[in-house]
């Protein structure tokens, strides 16, 4: 899996069978990236994910993230992740991604419907590099049960009943992208303690496991960190990379 992958994994963890679904209307979050391996502690980048203003059955919502400037020598990023979702359930109609990361840019573009149980993905995906186009696809994605992309996902899981789970709980659901479809299994860890900006914060311990549809494993295993407070922001994403691991910490206060 490539880090660029699990950095945007990490910054969009998703689930389950939905509760009555929260608000998170204007809401702006601000995650800085850490890069950490042996004494080495540097950030990478900040990402920052907001819900739009509008009103309606439908919300946006958008990422963008970039890159520091010492690490843009190494591999520069400027990514921005785009979704159209219904307010009621966060369940998706449109998503896109415009990711420029190093020498190559790719723009992916998945137009949601739905029969009875059934979800497809009519998708789009553009490649270019070194400013030549070296992939221009369509492809038709189809999946029974609860189906998300990379962005709803962000807002879908945090209205997952982790209060009523067990440590062991698991639901799987399915994720959309330009490229593929996937299995997203969610397992409970329990209750922990993080500090963040020197506060002592309670948080339900998810780990997430990617899988195909033989599953397969299809990326490693992340986890997540989210606020047991009623506004369950993500507090902390960690993931492997080769070399060292990764993590998204909130900047924002909470």
């Amino acid at each position: 899996m490539t880090h660029r992958k699990t950095i945007l994994l990490l910054l969009l963890l998703f689930a389950g069978i939905m509760a009555t679904a929260r608000s998170f209307d204007n809401e702006a979050l601000r995650y800085k990236v850490l890069y950490r391996w042996g004494l080495i502690n540097k950030t990478a980048g900040y990402a920052d994910i907001r819900m739009l203003p509008g009103g309606g059955e439908m919300c946006n919502a958008q990422l963008t993230a970039a890159s520091e400037p010492w690490a843009d020598k190494f591999y520069k990023v400027r990514d921005t992740l785009k979704t159209t979702m219904r307010r009621a359930d966060f369940s998706p109609t449109f998503y896109e991604k415009l990711a420029n990361e190093g020498n190559e840019r790719k723009h992916d573009i998945v137009r949601f419907s739905r029969n009875g149980y059934t979800y497809t993905g009519d998708c789009i995906r553009k490649v270019w590099k070194k400013g030549r186009i070296i992939r221009d696809e369509t492809r038709t994605l189809t999946a029974v049960g609860t189906t998300v992309d990379m962005m709803s996902s962000f807002y879908y899981m945090r209205n997952l009943p982790f209060e009523k789970w067990e440590p062991g709980h698991t639901v799987t659901i399915n994720i959309f992208s330009g490229k593929q479809k996937e299995k997203l299994t969610f397992k409970y860890q329990g209750v922990e303690n993080v500090k963040l900006a020197n506060k002592e914060c309670p948080c339900y311990h998810i780990t997430f496991i990617f899988t195909g549809d033989n599953m397969k494993k299809t990326s490693d295993n992340m986890d997540a960190w989210i606020s047991t407070a009623e506004s369950r922001i993500p507090l902390r994403l960690e993931g492997k990379l080769p070399v060292g691991k990764v993590q998204c910490e909130l900047v924002t206060p909470f």
